[in-house]
């Protein structure tokens, strides 16, 4: 009646827990065989005791199978209509058989019809396989002669239908419960993969980029000035050790971002690209957090004026509620722009903080401006 859609390729787990509570769920029905057993039993003619009795244990067996049948089947596929309606006449078939045996008690197997199609088959079938069970021990009293009103049947039909709705209906949550599980740990891994993804970019795009800078003009100064040049290189040296180091913090998931650091590193790209940089010697206090956020913001815009901005000249300004990174070039094409991992995670790291990533041309016109802004406030 009910099923749970798990991710593909994603089995259930199944503990000896959930098998056994299986079993009793399905074996604590049997108790209501009791009577028609005990009536089978005491036969005085030997073929209705053995008819009485076979039929019996045979409709208890094929009901806990077919039980367990369905509840496994549900936990990753929808339980075939047919199939389940084929093993409701089934069970229906061996109630009628049993009636030699067990008399009007046999009527008890109903409970059981009842019951399984609760739990097997869609609303509407159900519904009338549990009207026609509860209806027919009172309908049997009136018109076969010799037996007794077995309105207690009619009151257990009810009542296992009902037991075994709530049984389905905390299946399907406790599915639903797994399912939500699963994928908010698939949802977790992706975040974590794009975390790490967006830090390597960010990480290696601006030290790569420093790197170039400082071999190309290592190449150009080494027949000019081979001692500059050296120093150069032992710089490309330098950036690349301290960017391996960097993914092995980001990998290993405590990469940090300094300010001052970032503001110490702008400055050497800067030179190194032959841009003059004003960058502000004293720093206000900030929060840790805000902090963070500023020295990415001064990475990704020192990196984009490297990369990007012909620009001859870059000024930083770093106030308590925002950071500036402007220069006099003509700032990333429209395709850069649109391409840019880096705004794109810078943009994500300012959301957290309710900040807001203003870049374009500057207000006179004169070049680009990068700024992260971020209310008094936040991260504090």
């Amino acid at each position: 009646m009910y099923r749970v859609d798990l991710p593909p390729g994603r089995p259930w787990p199944v503990t000896l827990r959930w098998r056994v509570t299986g079993w009793l769920l399905a074996g604590v029905w049997l108790f209501f065989l009791n009577i028609p057993l005990v009536t089978a039993l005491h036969q005085a003619q030997p073929w209705r005791r053995a008819v009485g009795v076979s039929t019996l244990v045979v409709f208890g067996v094929l009901y806990v199978l077919i039980f367990q049948w369905a509840r496994g089947l549900q936990q990753e596929h929808p339980i075939p209509a047919g199939r389940a309606r084929a093993y409701v006449a089934l069970l229906v078939g061996l109630g009628l058989a049993g009636i030699p045996g067990t008399e009007g008690d046999s009527l008890a197997t109903l409970v059981f019809v009842a019951a399984a199609a609760v739990f097997m088959l869609p609303l509407v079938d159900a519904v009338v396989v549990v009207a026609l069970s509860a209806l027919t021990p009172p309908v049997a009293a009136a018109l076969v002669p010799g037996w007794e009103t077995q309105s207690t049947v009619a009151f257990a039909v009810l009542l296992a239908s009902f037991a075994m709705f709530g049984v389905s209906r905390l299946a399907q949550r406790n599915g639903e419960l797994r399912a939500a599980q699963t994928e908010i740990g698939r949802l977790a891994v992706a975040e974590e993969r794009v975390r790490t993804a967006r830090d390597l970019h960010d990480i290696l795009g601006h030290s790569l980029t420093v790197v170039a800078v400082k071999a190309e003009l290592a190449g150009r100064l080494l027949e000019l000035d081979p001692a500059r040049a050296a120093t150069e290189i032992a710089d490309v040296e330098r950036l690349a050790r301290q960017a391996l180091a960097d993914v092995r913090r980001t990998v290993g998931a405590y990469r940090e971002i300094s300010l001052t650091a970032e503001l110490a590193g702008a400055r050497s790209a800067l030179a190194a690209a032959g841009i003059v940089g004003d960058l502000p010697d004293d720093l206000p206090e900030l929060p840790a957090a805000r902090e963070e956020l500023f020295g990415w913001a001064v990475r990704e815009g020192v990196t984009n004026v490297v990369r990007h901005s012909g620009a001859r000249r870059c000024v930083i300004l770093v106030h308590p509620d925002r950071v500036e990174i402007a220069d006099d070039g003509h700032g990333p094409s429209e395709v850069d722009a649109a391409a840019g991992h880096g705004l794109f995670g810078l943009r994500e790291r300012t959301s957290r903080l309710d900040g807001t990533v203003t870049q374009g041309r500057r207000p006179d016109g004169s070049g680009f401006l990068l700024r992260v802004s971020v209310p008094a406030g936040a991260a504090r």
